[in-house]
């Protein structure tokens, strides 16, 4: 009656008369942020890379694959998470694309496990004697996705004009217009630096 709201903890409240506060979730995942709670998050220091694996091996989780470790940074750095993912699936690629049985096809099986074991035992060394090997191969794939995610945002980016362009009427209709606008501008910034980091990787 009076306003009053009681509420029960299932875990042990270490620090009695502090603030109770809601997690929202990951920090780094401005688009979940939006898409769940309906806000921008711009002091996010980066955002979940976009590249998505359908029904991820044990392998790629262990190497990584999570949406809160597979980043890009806003200043253009990439987790090494990203990395890893990738080269472990360029591995996996040059043995899947062969049904030969050929011995180098062997040979290359061996090496993705190999690189595997050396990120499991910690073996750093051999982790980037591979990540020297096959950076050719990973930087290219990985300018390729960016390339596309920047492409992919200016088509959006476009429609999203044109519906703003109508005035009130396109507000109206949808409201969140200019929140999404703001969105997908805080995306591409960041990924304009990456696109800036991998260019100078080339030299």
């Amino acid at each position: 009656d009076e306003g009053n709201c009681y509420a029960y903890s299932t875990n042990d409240i270490r620090h009695p008369n502090q603030p109770l506060r809601i997690c929202y979730g990951d920090p780094t995942n401005p688009s979940y942020l939006l898409a769940r709670y309906g806000f921008l998050d711009e002091s996010s220091p980066a955002t979940f890379c976009k590249i998505i694996v359908d029904n991820p091996s044990e392998e790629l989780v262990m190497l990584g694959y999570d949406h809160s470790r597979m980043l890009f940074y806003k200043d253009g750095g990439i987790s090494q998470e990203v990395w890893d993912v990738l080269l472990y699936q360029e591995l996996g690629k040059q043995v899947s694309g062969s049904s030969s049985g050929h011995p180098d096809d062997e040979q290359q099986q061996q090496q993705q496990q190999e690189f595997y074991q050396a990120h499991v035992t910690g073996n750093e060394g051999l982790k980037q004697s591979y990540h020297e090997t096959y950076f050719p191969q990973t930087l290219h794939v990985l300018r390729q996705h960016v390339d596309y995610l920047v492409n992919e945002l200016d088509e959006l980016g476009l429609g999203l004009e044109i519906q703003m362009d109508q005035g009130k009427d396109g507000i109206e209709r949808h409201p969140r217009l200019p929140l999404l606008l703001r969105h997908n501008e805080f995306v591409r910034d960041t990924l304009e630096n990456v696109q800036k980091n991998l260019d100078n990787m080339l030299y």
